[in-house]
């Protein structure tokens, strides 16, 4: 620690050796992604410490971009919390709701929210936002006709 009691984080660029098979993988990533290395191994560290510190957790490529999933679901972090907050966060209610699901997944959902809550705080406010005339609008396609609402 330094002397104003902060750790001493190194800030800057780093220097960090990999096998070629590792530095080929990761290119590949990139490329698919459209990602330069450098943005794609911080996302892949980035995730392999949130696999570590949150067992039980995936992530997921999708429409909206890659995301945190219960593992072994098809279930977004962000919809379980938003459950968990609809029903007063009240963790049985949270069981009842998500019966199919093991303590451990729900601990897992609920201790990813608790390390992340940005992260799924923004989500939900995303979501919110989709509002039923925001839908007719936007995506009226997709919005339910008068005689289904």
């Amino acid at each position: 620690m330094s002397a104003t009691g902060r750790a001493n984080t190194p800030r800057g660029p780093r220097g960090i050796r990999l096998s070629e098979a590792l530095q080929r993988a990761i290119q590949h990533e990139a490329e698919a992604r459209g990602r330069s290395w450098s943005a794609m191994t911080a996302e892949l560290l980035d995730e392999a410490i949130r696999l570590r510190r949150v067992p039980g957790i995936a992530f997921v490529d999708g429409a909206t971009g890659r995301r945190a999933v219960i593992a072994g679901t098809g279930l977004d972090v962000w919809e379980l919390i938003a459950t968990w907050k609809e029903v007063g966060e009240d963790e049985e209610a949270l069981r009842q709701a998500y019966p199919w699901l093991s303590s451990m997944q729900l601990r897992s959902a609920l201790g990813y929210y608790q390390l992340y809550p940005q992260e799924i705080d923004a989500r939900l406010k995303r979501e919110a936002q989709w509002t039923k005339e925001r839908l007719r609008r936007e995506l009226p396609f997709a919005a339910p006709r008068e005689a289904d609402a």
